[in-house]
């Protein structure tokens, strides 16, 4: 009887302890590849950590899928809680109304404040009137991969067998003209053929030359026209030496490199993890490195993008569910080391001045384009797949393939893009 009396007080007591209330929050990405595996083992992370929060995530197709169905879903109210968002979209998510405030209040839950950023992030992650509407989670560029056996015997490689002596145009060519006479098929490659490889060549040697693609409601006003006909020019001489590939799509442009047929590759961070992987496996067959696009043209930068964190305009969410999405997205950002295993460059300055950090090559080497990076242009007709980019396929890539004059290239993509933002 006595046992029973007690059961019975210890079930009334386990009763009486009230249940953890736990928030769900609903979150979008676009996120597949290598990107996708690692985003989802910290989303899992996440859940183990958190018992009274659950993040459920759904992947969607990466580009104009997937920013039509937000602007979809958030116009009938059914957006998610929190999404990824490539901050070159910023400008366009904008004019459509579907990116929310993201407030003093919302940073201070996250544990987070704008200066744990690196500057040029929060500024791509600002609206014109001075309010954030996104979190930057990386900051990923384009970097320049390099094969040490066509620079054995140069002026580039350093007694540490790494590169060197490239400080402006002239010295880049000569080593362009080195690789090719120890036998380089391609001595850069990086994808000719396409939108986004043609789109941030051009944009970083447009850049490091002090050119604006669009300026306010004007494309490439006064001097810049210029500028971008210079660019296009450097591209096609790189064409016309037989230094860069024919019309190349994307993995082929990867695999001229990766087969040791490239001495440089202009290339994405975001390679990095597929010559990690062949050289673990011991099937690459060169030694290879990977730096900041070195300052070819006058000015140290590089073309840059952000995956950031957004919250959709307009959300209904109770001030205990925004609480909720605002410490997974601080989460997010304190355990951004693993994301950077990508190739990428975490936008949370602690992680990038960690121990840990410091020693993940060749992230570390090229992370210092995190303080020079140009973003894409504050315009509704810039980002990603946007009429920008329609414009690098469709007149540089041909441009710099011999069928249009370099001046000539530059006036048909500023009469493209002007006629889009009448």
């Amino acid at each position: 009887m006595r046992m029973k009396r007690l059961f019975a007080a210890a079930a009334m007591t386990l009763m009486a302890i009230p249940a953890v209330a736990q928030e769900n929050v609903t979150w979008w990405d676009f996120l597949a590849g290598g990107d996708g595996i690692r985003m989802k083992a910290l989303i899992a992370r996440f859940n183990e950590e958190h018992p009274d929060i659950k993040i459920t995530s759904t992947t969607l197709e990466w580009g104009i899928p997937f920013y039509t169905k937000v602007r979809t879903a958030v116009a009938v109210g059914q957006g998610p809680d929190v999404m990824t968002y490539a901050l070159s979209r910023l400008p366009l998510g904008l004019s459509e109304g579907v990116l929310g405030e993201i407030t003093a209040e919302d940073l201070k839950n996250a544990g987070l404040t704008k200066e744990d950023f690196f500057p040029a992030s929060v500024q791509a992650s600002t609206s014109d009137d001075g309010k954030l509407h996104a979190v930057p989670f990386d900051i990923h560029s384009i970097a320049l991969y390099y094969n040490k056996s066509f620079l054995e015997g140069s002026r580039f490689l350093d007694g540490d067998n790494k590169l060197t002596g490239i400080s402006n145009l002239k010295d880049f060519e000569e080593a362009l003209a080195y690789a090719k006479e120890k036998g380089a098929e391609a001595p850069v490659t990086y994808p000719t053929a396409t939108a986004a490889g043609t789109y941030r060549v051009f944009y970083t040697l447009l850049r490091q030359q002090g050119g604006e693609l669009i300026s306010g409601k004007e494309v490439l006003a006064g001097d810049n026209l210029e500028k971008a006909a210079k660019a296009i020019e450097v591209m096609t001489n790189w064409r016309n030496n037989g230094w860069q590939p024919e019309q190349a799509e994307s993995k082929a442009a990867v695999a001229l490199f990766t087969s040791g047929k490239s001495a440089f590759m202009l290339g994405g961070v975001w390679e990095v993890p597929t010559m990690i992987d062949l050289e673990k496996k011991g099937s690459l067959g060169f030694q290879w490195g990977a730096v900041q696009v070195p300052n070819l043209m006058g000015t140290q930068t590089t073309w840059a993008d952000s995956h950031a964190f957004a919250i959709p305009a307009n959300s209904k969410m109770s001030p205990e569910k925004r609480k909720a999405v605002m410490t997974v997205i601080g989460w997010m950002e304190k355990n951004s080391l693993s994301w950077a295993g990508a190739g990428h460059i975490p936008a949370f300055k602690a992680v990038v001045d960690s121990e840990n950090f410091k020693k993940m090559e060749p992230n570390a080497t090229y992370s210092s384009l995190a303080n020079s990076a140009s973003y894409d242009p504050r315009s509704i007709i810039a980002g990603v797949a946007s009429p920008v980019y329609d414009a690098s396929v469709n007149v540089i890539a041909p441009a710099i393939h011999g069928y249009a004059e370099p001046m000539q290239a530059a006036e048909q993509v500023k009469q493209d893009l002007q006629d889009r933002l009448k």
